[in-house]
């Protein structure tokens, strides 16, 4: 179980990366080992993501977009943008929109290791990453080398909403009765979340109702299925997770949700949003795919109709169903300003974190 902390940086997003494990020092073991080993563990993530780049330029050289595609997965299998990349490649496949598409996955430091590879692409048409919302607070967190200015954005997808839940015997029957409590005694209420993102999100409910976010007690978990123990054994009081990770759990009765974070009510859920009781937060958990620097505008045309066309299959449509997916497509010109937005959205609850 991991012990509850205030105000630290946050862990990668579970969704979009393997997040570094919560260490619990042995006896003996010194700061220079602990630092020998996360040292080696990203060296040893590179090192695996460099040798994965040089597959992909190797088998991709001369490639066109319709004979050889590399979907990469900045995450390791099983993730949000695994199943975004698997999902892409089963509806590509199924309606012959490229004749060989592979799925590469390349963990590490929130998506920015396979971010800051693809700049050995440069100019290669028929490689696609995915990233989102997880990716470009990676950026900031880490102070990556590579941001999204290193690649060509070309497309966000949809957008994955959080629900802020309690346990089904919880006193909070609203989220005012939780933010009253929370404000009245910011430690006495334990929160918890699946990654970097749902502590994005309790940090912008904090500033909407008054608080100073620093003082939160937030106990991260190693992703939702985590988080929803954390809340079932009493460890956190309440939570802020993905829709998807937590609806069976809210239709089981075993949890209680007290807001949707969405800028609207969505038609199918059942849950008012922040936004209706007084708190205007919309941090949206988006899903994008970018291509390399250095290709020209014929090769953007032709990927983002070929994102488009990808979207329009029953095969992606029974995905956005099956998942809960809100679509929210972004192209073209307005794509751009749309990412600024987010990025300074994202740097001031950084800021507000102390991060």
């Amino acid at each position: 179980m991991n012990a509850p902390h205030t105000g630290t940086p946050l862990s990668p997003d579970p969704h979009a990366s393997d997040p570094p494990t919560n260490t619990v020092r042995p006896t003996g073991r010194t700061p220079r080992h602990l630092a020998a080993r996360l040292i080696g563990g990203a060296v040893a993530a590179t090192v695996i993501g460099i040798a994965s780049f040089g597959s992909i330029s190797s088998a991709n050289a001369g490639q066109d977009i319709q004979s050889s595609l590399t979907v990469v997965a900045p995450a390791a299998a099983g993730g949000g943008w695994d199943t975004v990349a698997r999902e892409m490649q089963q509806a590509q496949r199924a309606n012959g929109l490229a004749a060989n598409v592979q799925v590469v996955n390349m963990p590490g430091a929130g998506g920015t290791i396979a971010l800051g590879n693809m700049t050995r692409l440069e100019g290669r048409a028929n490689t696609l990453l995915v990233g989102g919302t997880g990716l470009l607070a990676a950026t900031i967190q880490y102070d990556s080398a590579t941001t999204l200015d290193d690649v060509t954005p070309l497309a966000v997808l949809f957008e994955e909403y959080d629900v802020i839940v309690v346990p089904a015997d919880s006193p909070y029957e609203t989220l005012d009765d939780l933010v009253t409590a929370w404000r009245d005694n910011p430690g006495a209420v334990p929160w918890t979340g699946g990654g970097s993102f749902d502590q994005l999100v309790v940090t912008d409910l904090a500033l909407a109702a008054g608080l100073d976010p620093i003082d939160t007690n937030y106990i991260s978990s190693d992703g939702g299925g985590e988080a929803v123990a954390a809340l079932l054994n009493g460890t956190a009081q309440a939570a802020a997770g993905g829709y998807p990770d937590n609806i069976d759990q809210i239709e089981s009765g075993r949890l209680r949700a007290l807001a949707l974070v969405a800028e609207e009510p969505v038609p199918g859920i059942d849950i008012p949003t922040a936004r209706e009781q007084g708190y205007d937060i919309t941090l949206a958990n988006w899903r994008m795919l970018a291509a390399p620097a250095g290709i020209d505008d014929e090769a953007v045309t032709e990927l983002t109709g070929l994102v488009e066309d990808t979207l329009a299959t029953p095969e992606w449509r029974a995905a956005v169903d099956r998942y809960h997916w809100s679509e929210q497509v972004i192209t073209g010109p307005a794509l751009a300003p749309f990412l600024a937005n987010e990025h300074a959205r994202i740097t001031r609850l950084y800021e507000e974190m102390g991060a």
